[in-house]
């Protein structure tokens, strides 16, 4: 089946993309305003562009022609903190989801402690495991109502029993628990990880020559 993307609706183009970009990471992103109001809302249009530098993306759209809270208080303020849900955390997550208004303190609303961050207004979510102090880089308008907003990432809190080795950067990343967007409701969990290492050109070389190999005597 050849779909022509351009020709799609605007909902069943969503259904189809959002259904094949899975699983899709969880941003669960703390703000404030200039009030100093605290907003927490989950992205799944979110992930990891680049170690060095360190840059993360969020793609956010608009909510009734108005850039939504997140957007409008990272390009305000420049700070914000990208905390990971846990299976434990998807309803408080599922909670801080809903349209609120701005004046609406979602943290409050699901029941959320929060942890004061190294560097950034913007409290880290005390429960989660992972909690990555943002700045912002730059917004890049998409049309159509949506922004994709470039931040880079200042400092991470892990919590200490993921983590393996510091001076490597290595963590246990099965201990996380995390869960990740499908498409529509479905969701997913880390609870049955592979590991799979890069192989070498040396390597792939030397699997071709040993299959060469074989083969000439069959």
């Amino acid at each position: 089946m050849l779909f022509d993307i351009a020709a799609m609706g605007v909902k069943p183009r969503y259904n189809l993309l959002s259904s094949l970009i899975v699983p899709r990471p969880i941003a669960w992103v703390t703000t404030v305003d200039d009030a100093g109001r605290v907003n927490a809302a989950p992205f799944s249009f979110f992930n990891l562009m680049s170690g060095t530098p360190p840059v993360v993306v969020l793609g956010i759209g608009n909510r009734d022609g108005a850039p939504k809270d997140t957007a409008r208080n990272i390009v305000a303020t420049g700070e914000f903190v990208i905390n990971l849900v846990t299976t434990e955390l998807v309803d408080a997550m599922n909670v801080t989801a809903i349209d609120f208004d701005a004046e609406v303190d979602e943290i409050s609303e699901a029941g959320l402690d929060t942890a004061v961050s190294h560097a950034v207004a913007p409290p880290r979510i005390a429960a989660s495991p992972v909690a990555l102090e943002c700045t912002f880089t730059q917004a890049v308008p998409l049309g159509q109502g949506r922004n994709v907003i470039v931040g880079a990432v200042a400092y991470a809190h892990v919590r200490d029993d993921i983590v393996i080795d510091v001076d490597r950067g290595h963590i246990d990343a099965a201990r996380l628990g995390v869960v990740a967007r499908m498409h529509g409701g479905g969701w997913y969990t880390t609870t049955a990880p592979f590991r799979l290492d890069r192989i070498t050109l040396g390597e792939r070389r030397s699997q071709a020559s040993a299959a060469d190999a074989s083969g000439a005597f069959t």
